[in-house]
């Protein structure tokens, strides 16, 4: 380093030197011209009703508000006791998504595959020529998309991008930055697990939940029916402070009767209990994300009428949840229940903190398989006798 010093001509003892004519460059450059904005920016009046009608919505941007009555219209799905398609949450939030972004102008979507039911209807394509649409095209350059998107949400646009969970492992390093950058950026993957079937290992994400899971300052929310979705939105889209993942299923799921089972709103808590044995006292408690949701409730049912009293709890964030205090987290999962069972299609990994030493884990120890998705659920697992078998165990019967 002294000899690379020496023979530029810069003086060899010197640390951290800024010479002098750096700092009046940039003082008379970028200094100066920002000095001017900023100044214009001081004179705007903090009260919004003397800013001009034309300049609300930028205003609004800047300051990071949502529009006002942007939760009016949110969408909530009947109960579909039988598993049905309609009830796919990647294609729930495409209607949510649809409705929160009617009235707001920030909203910009990259996204990386063309998926019709991944875009903003209605709202345009951004070509080079063209730069009125909402949508922008990535093709597979899913790190590209991401680092795009950190770029437009520094610009106060909020942004999401979507594509298939497994390539997270490409947008990573964007994703990453964008955690350290307390950026908003909202990112939807769908295929989230080994329901893809014939699809094979390569595309069935395995340790990725519990990879963003260990990210610092990132939201990851796996809801478990429809309006778990429209809950997991409404959590993201106020998420100013970090970046937020939202994680769809690709197989079919049911939509819950909430006249029958707890209110969707449990989400913003990151875990709720969903249905529960009578006068709240449960000998096991069975947890799941997403797709496996329906594993716990189908259990749960079945051992009502065997008289074992169980607990469903749906943990769409793990994040929001350790956010909560130690009374609601023992309301949760009380102290003195220790049979537990968890069923997650991915990475066991981090599972071990909610179901204690006593508990049982139903997840992925291995990669996935190229097979018909029933083929896939009966080899690894995910099926509701096996967590009837779990939950048996662990309560000694």
């Amino acid at each position: 380093m002294r000899l690379a010093k020496k023979f530029y001509g810069w003086p060899e003892d010197a640390k951290f030197l800024v010479p002098d004519g750096v700092y009046d460059q940039f003082k008379n450059g970028v200094g100066k011209r920002g000095g001017k904005r900023m100044l214009r920016g001081k004179r705007n009046s903090p009260n919004t009703k003397a800013i001009p009608a034309t300049r609300r919505p930028t205003h609004r941007i800047q300051t990071g508000k949502l529009p006002d009555g942007w939760d009016k219209t949110c969408l909530s799905s009947r109960p579909t006791p039988r598993v049905w398609r309609l009830a796919i949450p990647r294609q729930d939030v495409e209607r949510a998504r649809e409705k929160y972004s009617v009235d707001d102008r920030r909203l910009r979507r990259p996204r990386a595959f063309e998926q019709d039911e991944s875009h903003l209807r209605g709202r345009g394509r951004f070509y080079a020529n063209q730069y009125k649409g909402r949508n922008l095209h990535y093709g597979v350059r899913e790190h590209a998309m991401g680092a795009a998107a950190n770029g437009i949400a520094l610009c106060g646009l909020r942004t999401f991008s979507a594509t298939f969970f497994n390539f997270t492992d490409y947008m990573k390093p964007a994703m990453r930055l964008g955690a350290l950058m307390e950026l908003p950026v909202m990112y939807i993957f769908t295929h989230d697990s080994i329901g893809l079937g014939e699809d094979g290992p390569t595309h069935q994400p395995i340790e990725q939940l519990a990879a963003l899971r260990a990210t610092p300052n990132m939201l990851v929310l796996r809801p478990g029916d429809a309006n778990e979705v429209v809950e997991a939105y409404k959590v993201a889209i106020q998420h100013m402070h970090g970046p937020s993942t939202l994680v769809f299923t690709r197989q079919p799921m049911p939509t819950y009767d909430r006249t029958k089972y707890a209110p969707a709103s449990g989400v913003a808590k990151g875990a709720y209990v969903l249905a529960d044995a009578p006068g709240g006292k449960p000998q096991v408690i069975l947890m799941g994300t997403g797709s496996e949701v329906r594993l716990c409730v189908e259990a749960y049912e079945k051992l009502a009428a065997e008289g074992i009293k169980a607990r469903v709890v749906s943990m769409p964030c793990w994040e929001l949840f350790e956010q909560q205090d130690a009374a609601y987290k023992a309301g949760v999962f009380p102290p003195d229940v220790t049979a537990r069972v968890s069923v997650e299609m991915a990475s066991v990994f981090g599972w071990d903190r909610y179901v204690g030493p006593k508990g049982k884990i139903i997840g992925m120890h291995s990669f996935g398989a190229s097979a018909p998705i029933k083929d896939l659920l009966k080899k690894f697992g995910f099926e509701v006798d096996n967590v009837i078998a779990a939950a048996k165990q662990v309560l000694g019967k």
